[in-house]
């Protein structure tokens, strides 16, 4: 269809980030986008539609910009757009666009996960503003036929796999700290240390959330030669971790301090060596993954691109799993560090942040409904579990079906007020693909994953998540919905 038309409407009170992901995602969809702004005016303290039309025009996203006259039906009627655009939150609702639309062909579409504000809540105090709730994570939960029952029997069945874990182990240091004051000779924050505590992370964390989790684990990585070395082994073995560490003494054992005080983490710094693995490491992290990849069902890149998984042995380790039918899913984080996902081809499972999806694909613009596939492609991959931190996240799967290439869904974030998100992405990780591997769908296995990742972002430090907490919150949280309905 040429000059394929595309609507979008609202009220557009307060103009926010959301909105400008929202056009643009509408944008992508066709060769001429219309906004149109309903003129009603719950109070006067709002702006007037022409004064909402010229800050939409500002943004220079839309072709054209215009009130809506005579009421929403006949607007439509006139223009008589090829597709309509409405935000996710409309999904589960009726919509009475979606049959006006069919008069002419016409269809109805919803953006995913594109805003993270939503005006409504923003507005909510403005006399007369209906407030409208977002999509609840029960609707999800229907929308892919999650049930209690079927997601307890697939992690009862966690402790019949094998698992090998490949990739930079860290330990985590949190020093509980009191703020003194600034400093009178310069604008220095003074801070009194009181109480420290170490924690296992990085690739040590994932492997100890799948041996907790009930399933036979196999570590591979490096340390250095000091005594958090001496911590993590320890750790593994408290977790029945089997591992094999080799010590390069070229290099400390990653470690990262987080100095807190309230509750916060003030500063990290960070004690490492990025530098890559020498070639007889890189031979012998070979050998070490080989020698126990045959035994295993699943294969975990823990991938924090500190030198442990250099070019030669990322290479070898995944023709080895994929010689031995492994599972493979992938974790390649960008955080303080420059990683790239885009390096995990033809994988049955990616993890990525948006920002490390924004940086594999070298879009910083694109809307996240155009993201999510266009990265699944990128990669040939079969499935990515997309996580938007407080957002929630996006989960998108390869179809067999000659109608549609994918299929995603969003999930909210099931803890709207974390105490520590360090170590969500590591939990969620482990949790899908141990339960993709055991026959659950994306969607079922995303949403263990956010289970795992509510529990994790509850409490202070990496601590490996037991199958009885998560058996007990996928429970709770029925339970809960049921109460509701």
């Amino acid at each position: 269809m040429k000059n394929k038309r595309v609507f979008v409407s609202g009220n557009f009170y307060l103009l926010h980030p959301g909105h400008l992901r929202f056009f643009n995602f509408a944008a992508e969809l066709g060769d001429e986008l219309i906004i149109a702004v309903d003129p009603v005016l719950p109070s006067l303290d709002l702006p007037n539609v022409q004064d909402r039309i010229e800050a939409i025009k500002s943004l220079g996203i839309g072709h054209r910009v215009l009130p809506i006259e005579g009421g929403l039906a006949e607007t439509l009627r006139r223009l008589r757009p090829a597709i309509v655009v409405k935000g996710k939150e409309y999904a589960d609702r009726h919509n009475p666009e979606e049959s006006l639309v069919s008069e002419w062909g016409g269809k109805l579409v919803f953006s995913s996960g594109e805003s993270t504000y939503f005006e409504d809540s923003l507005l909510a105090r403005v006399r007369g503003f209906e407030r409208v709730e977002p999509v609840r994570v029960d609707d999800f939960l229907k929308r892919n036929h999650c049930d209690n029952e079927k997601l307890q029997l697939v992690m009862s069945k966690f402790a019949s796999l094998n698992l090998i874990v490949i990739g930079d182990t860290i330990v985590d240091e949190y020093i509980d700290s009191e703020v003194l004051g600034m400093s009178r000779e310069d604008p220095t924050l003074v801070i009194s240390p009181r109480r420290s505590k170490r924690f296992l992370g990085g690739a040590g964390i994932v492997a100890a959330h799948a041996a907790q989790l009930g399933a036979k684990v196999n570590f591979v990585s490096i340390v250095g030669d000091d005594s958090s070395a001496s911590y993590v082994k320890k750790e593994l073995e408290g977790y029945r971790v089997e591992h094999q560490l080799l010590v390069d003494e070229s290099r400390p054992t990653t470690l990262k301090t987080r100095y807190r005080a309230d509750g916060r983490t003030m500063f990290r710094v960070s004690h490492l060596r990025q530098h890559e693995a020498s070639p007889t490491f890189q031979r012998k992290l070979i050998e070490a993954f080989a020698s126990k990849a045959g035994s295993c069902q699943i294969c975990l890149f823990s991938d924090f691109n500190y030198g442990c998984l250099p070019g030669p042995v990322f290479e070898a380790a995944i023709q080895t799993a994929k010689a031995n039918s492994l599972f493979i899913a992938a974790d390649s984080q960008s955080s303080s560090q420059i990683g790239d996902i885009s390096r995990y081809q033809h994988v049955d499972l990616v993890t990525p942040t948006e920002h490390e999806a924004r940086l594999a694909l070298r879009d910083q613009l694109s809307g996240l409904a155009s993201i999510a596939p266009t990265l699944l492609e990128h990669l040939n991959g079969e499935r990515a579990i997309l996580t938007l931190g407080r957002s929630g996240l996006i989960a998108i799967e390869r179809q067999t079906t000659k109608s549609e290439t994918f299929r995603s869904d969003s999930l909210p974030a099931l803890n709207r007020n974390p105490v520590d998100v360090a170590g969500a992405g590591d939990s969620l990780l482990v949790v899908s693909a141990m339960a993709l591997k055991l026959g659950a769908s994306l969607f079922e296995a995303a949403f263990l994953g956010s289970i795992a990742a509510a529990i994790q972002t509850s409490r202070i430090g990496n601590l490996p998540i037991k199958l009885s907490e998560l058996s007990a919150g996928v429970a709770d949280y029925f339970q809960s919905v049921s109460r509701q309905s």
